[in-house]
């Protein structure tokens, strides 16, 4: 059953990106609507939407609520885009929820994408274990990403960035709108009577005003949490504990307002929050990799755009200062490569290039080009595999630097494929057998 959904799933790869509602709304009309029987919690964003949700996820947990956690993409398996409490869906469910969604496919006579499908396969799964709230990480924009059916009362908005310009708009105006149109038109908002209420990380003081603007408009408000000094986390970077920050306070907000099945609710903890995001690393963005010794041997980061390795710079600068790396450096077709390279720049030693098999992935010769154009030498080159990372780390041998792995988290996913029953922190992927990302 599985191998028949998966198969289902990968011949919606040839859609590619289509955004826009209408074949989620109609398959999820045939199938009972299904994303109605949970409340929502949207996060929305250029970068720090998966860190966020993930963090949320883990509050509410922690105060005793049911909680589903929707992400993308998946670092190795399909199975982790999709957790409740954070475990994630098993394969039987995966398999038969694929068909169910094929099924309603062929009765709506509609061609959903990679992404619709899965989204509406955790909404079904979502019902079925009863959860209490979804945390949806938009994949792209929001007003038209396909979680957006969902109509979720509280919006977390991470960051705004230059991206996806072709779709989302030039400016990041344009973007910020389209992100924060998940919150659906001013006319549906205003007619039921109730306002969303939109958490805003990350934006510029103009940016927050007309974010104020939008959300007035629209019949919704505003909340800028302060950046909390007493967050710490396995994450590496202030980024993080911004995130961490949003997270805090949307948990806050929406425990403020919430009873479970049963009618009881719950009250916002602080000290339990604080606890539990001490112990909460989400893989392969600023993560450390320890051995057995306590010796940290690997960074992971999934930084794809510039915006990214900015942060990851920042937190270079912080935790390893004046340090230089051996760096695993592999990035998509689409990313403004020289930019990023001359950002990590001063903190490279040795530049080991590299790519998987993904078809978006830039050829090494292009990555080798982009290097010499700034006057950057390549140490080593080659396809990334478990044998290319043996080969670097004997010839860095000892070194009170860990090796640093970016520039895409395609090529994280990669990594923890080949790591992940070498390191604790890699635990949750063990068992995991690589499935196929879609072509975003």
């Amino acid at each position: 059953m599985l191998q028949d959904g998966l198969e289902y799933l990968n011949s919606r790869l040839i859609f590619g990106m289509m955004p826009g509602l209408a074949s989620t709304r109609k398959l999820c009309e045939v199938l009972g609507n299904p994303q109605k029987k949970f409340k929502t919690i949207h996060v929305v964003g250029t970068n720090g939407k998966g860190s966020t949700s993930y963090y949320l996820s883990g509050i509410l947990q922690a105060h005793g609520v049911k909680t589903g956690l929707y992400t993308s993409p998946h670092l190795v398996n399909l199975r982790e885009r999709i957790r409740v409490n954070d475990v994630p869906i098993d394969e039987d469910s995966l398999g038969r929820l694929l068909l169910k969604v094929k099924a309603a496919a062929e009765e709506a006579q509609v061609e959903p994408t990679f992404f619709e499908v899965l989204t509406i396969v955790a909404f079904l799964y979502y019902a079925e274990q009863n959860i209490d709230v979804a945390v949806l990480e938009a994949g792209m924009g929001g007003r038209l990403d396909s979680t957006a059916v969902a109509d979720g009362e509280l919006i977390v908005l991470t960051s705004i960035g230059l991206e996806h310009t072709e779709v989302l708009g030039s400016t990041e105006s344009a973007i910020l709108k389209e992100k924060m149109g998940v919150a659906g038109s001013a006319q549906s908002i205003l007619s039921n009577g109730r306002g969303k209420t939109f958490v805003l990380g990350g934006l510029s003081d103009t940016l927050i005003a007309e974010a104020n603007v939008y959300a007035a408009s629209h019949g919704c408000s505003c909340v800028v949490p302060e950046i909390r000094n007493d967050v710490e986390l396995p994450n590496l970077g202030q980024h993080y504990v911004e995130n961490a920050s949003l997270s805090l306070k949307a948990a806050e907000l929406f425990l403020a307002t919430f009873r479970d099945f049963a009618g009881a609710f719950r009250t916002f903890d602080d000290a339990l929050a604080l606890k539990m995001l001490s112990t909460r690393s989400w893989a392969g963005r600023m993560q450390k990799l320890i051995d057995a010794n306590g010796v940290t041997k690997f960074v992971l980061d999934g930084a794809h755009n510039s915006h990214a390795v900015r942060r990851l710079v920042e937190a270079l600068d912080k935790y390893y200062p004046g340090q230089k790396f051996h760096c695993f450096f592999g990035a998509l077709r689409d990313k403004d490569v020289g930019e990023m390279l001359k950002l990590m720049a001063p903190h490279v030693s040795h530049w080991h290039i590299t790519r998987t098999p993904y078809p978006r992935f830039r050829e090494l010769e292009d990555l080798q080009a982009e290097l010499e154009k700034l006057g950057l030498h390549v140490a080593s080159a080659g396809e990334f595999s478990r044998e290319y990372l043996n080969q670097v780390c004997a010839s860095v041998g000892e070194s009170a630097t860990p090796i640093l792995i970016t520039g895409s988290l395609y090529m994280i996913g990669a990594t923890v494929q080949a790591l992940k029953d070498d390191f604790d922190g890699l635990a949750f992927f063990r068992g995991m057998e690589p499935t196929t990302n879609e072509h975003r």
